[in-house]
């Protein structure tokens, strides 16, 4: 089962600017979890079918899952944390 990491600032990022794990939160959660593939979140511009692309968009899938099993208030409040990372990942 995989170590849960320290939840402090420099592991995550802020709500304002996109939540999600920050590179030195995913090399902590590395560090703690050996064979660990985890990465950053694919923000950037990708070529359709790369393995960013695809990452992407099974991101966005299950992301969309979890906002719609979520409450009214969090699927409403365009500020909610599964909303900023859904936006970071340009979902």
């Amino acid at each position: 089962m995989a170590r849960a990491i320290s939840k402090n600032k420099k592991n995550y990022r802020p709500t304002k600017k996109g939540a999600g794990m920050t590179k030195a939160g995913v090399k902590a959660y590395r560090r703690a979890n050996p064979g660990s593939k985890l990465k950053t979140a694919v923000t950037g511009k990708v070529k359709k079918g790369s393995k960013a692309a695809k990452r992407r968009k099974s991101y966005c899938a299950r992301s969309l899952g979890q906002l719609k099993r979520s409450s009214a208030k969090t699927k409403n409040n365009p500020n909610s944390r599964i909303r900023q990372a859904r936006r970071r990942w340009k979902c």
